[in-house]
């Protein structure tokens, strides 16, 4: 299977990240504009650099064209899009199985949105995509999906709708069950919900759905992978 591994420019929680890329194969590692000042910090070769680099500093960007033979794709800071969904793509083009992307969410909501949304560009393509930090993975699906306890990152479960109604959602499984509901995108009722036993299912005949795995970082404790 090829992983694509994409470290990009929001804050990043550097023992978390760096667990991550120690534990998980990967064949690809794609520094996304800033995420290469965490790359270089910890020792990490990417396979390819892309961004606009109006937000990382000129050393990392120089180390890295002088130490490495990396390809480097750099694009205008005025563009359509933004530099995580560039490296996305470029993860895609370079038919990636599975995605992950670190540094998506941090402290910039509106950048946390954006990559949200990022996340159904290749889940349309039929490539499994998730944002990854010390207490969430979150993840768009455009189809049925079973969830399996013992591969959860935390306790809750939540749903949401993006980009219209998501129709006939049906929850097994769960504690809060639903039947045949029409989930529309201004309803937030999927917060926070849980599986009961070792599997449950969710099932929808449209839409796309925002998939959530949360833990309260209280009781985080080890970096949640």
């Amino acid at each position: 299977m090829k992983r694509s591994i994409i470290v990009s420019g929001g804050d990043i929680d550097f023992d978390f990240a760096l667990s991550f890329l120690n534990e998980k194969a990967y064949s690809f590692l794609i520094g996304a504009d800033r995420g290469i000042h965490f790359l270089r910090k910890a020792g990490k070769i990417p396979t390819h650099i892309v961004g606009d680099f109006d937000s990382s500093t000129e050393g990392d960007l120089e180390y890295f064209k002088e130490n490495v033979q990396v390809p480097v794709y750099t694009y205008p800071s005025e563009k359509d899009e933004t530099d995580t969904q560039i490296a996305v793509e470029l993860a895609i083009e370079l038919k990636s199985d599975e995605i992950y992307i670190l540094g998506g969410t941090g402290s910039r909501v509106d950048h946390l949105l954006s990559n949200i949304r990022v996340l159904a560009i290749p889940e349309r393509k039929g490539i499994p995509c998730f944002l990854a930090d010390p207490w969430n993975r979150i993840r768009v699906i455009d189809k049925p999906l079973i969830l399996s306890r013992q591969e959860l990152i935390g306790q809750y479960v939540s749903l949401f709708a993006l980009g219209g109604q998501v129709e006939g959602l049906t929850l097994t499984g769960f504690k809060y069950p639903l039947v045949d509901y029409e989930l529309a995108g201004d309803n937030p009722m999927g917060v926070s919900n849980e599986i009961k036993g070792e599997k449950a299912e969710i099932f929808f005949r449209k839409g796309l759905l925002v998939v959530a795995e949360s833990r309260d970082s209280a009781v985080c404790g080890e970096p949640c992978r």
